[in-house]
């Protein structure tokens, strides 16, 4: 009661039920601003066509003295004629010409402050950065259209080396399995770290300790800061593009194709190939472990 007579009492007059019952009538909503002012839709719309977004001609309204509209206003006005029509070629007034509007994600969604052990990219030893030293790994798995088909990818960052391996599931425990076995045989000096970004997949990390890998995250929301694996997912996907059914590739075909980016050449390693340049670490390390022969 307290309310409704704050909001429709007259100054001189005080509360009367008429008035109030007018004052209600003029907040109600009748329409979106589009709706009401033929004028402004005419403009807004020639606007849209012409290749301007929402936020281009709300940010233009308060500059030349036209009439004002926000950008969520113009947003919602399209997105209520495709449902009120049912005809989805108002879609093609906005920039990217959707027809649904998608949800919007919030700040503070990464999983990263759930991620037990996690070490921080900022603490990784500044020698990995350089790329000098061998032994350093990023990893990130390779997605595809087909639900459940995915591939982890370990790229080395000295070398360029890729090592691939389809997943039968993106659950933690098979993920860090997966990495144990494809890096254990290696001799320890070429296993040091490894870097992920904060996907959920990654959480068993701390599994690979006994291996003597040394695991760091990047921040949240910038994958690229484990821009080698990134850029050898995007070069693999001339031979493995997203609509691949990996049913279809056998165990054999699919090694090739690995084969097929570790040997061919890079100007960052003037010019040798990743396999060149991994073997030359291989062997070096090797012929560091292995005893000379005894003097008679």
């Amino acid at each position: 009661m307290a309310r409704e007579l704050k909001r429709n009492s007259g100054t001189q007059l005080g509360y009367q039920p008429l008035y109030a019952q007018q004052q209600a009538r003029a907040r109600r909503w009748s329409g979106s601003k589009l709706d009401r002012d033929a004028a402004l839709r005419d403009r807004v719309l020639g606007q849209l066509k012409a290749g301007w977004s929402p936020e281009q001609i709300a940010g233009r309204a308060g500059q030349s003295g036209q009439a004002r509209i926000g950008a969520e206003t113009i947003y919602r006005f399209i997105y209520a004629q495709i449902r009120r029509h049912n005809d989805y070629s108002w879609r093609h007034y906005l920039p990217r010409a959707k027809s649904k509007r998608g949800w919007r994600g919030q700040r503070g969604g990464s999983p990263a402050r759930l991620m037990a052990h996690r070490v921080p990219l900022s603490e990784r030893p500044a020698a990995v950065a350089d790329r000098l030293v061998p032994g350093h790994w990023e990893a990130d798995l390779m997605a595809f259209s087909r639900y459940g088909q995915t591939i982890l990818m370990l790229h080395e960052r000295m070398s360029r080396a890729l090592i691939g391996s389809p997943l039968p599931t993106k659950q933690a425990e098979p993920v860090a399995r997966a990495i144990a076995a494809a890096l254990g045989a290696l001799p320890p000096a070429l296993r040091q770290t490894m870097t992920f970004d904060n996907g959920t997949e990654f959480a068993r990390h701390y599994q690979l300790a006994p291996l003597g890998i040394a695991t760091y995250f990047c921040d949240p929301h910038a994958p690229w800061q484990k821009g080698g694996v990134e850029n050898a997912i995007g070069r693999m996907r001339r031979f493995l593009p997203r609509k691949t059914d990996l049913a279809q590739i056998d165990a054999a075909h699919f090694q090739t194709l690995i084969a097929a980016y570790n040997n061919t050449p890079r100007k960052c390693l003037d010019w040798k190939t990743p396999a060149e340049a991994f073997s030359e670490h291989l062997l070096h390390f090797e012929r560091e472990s292995t005893f000379p022969p005894a003097r008679e």
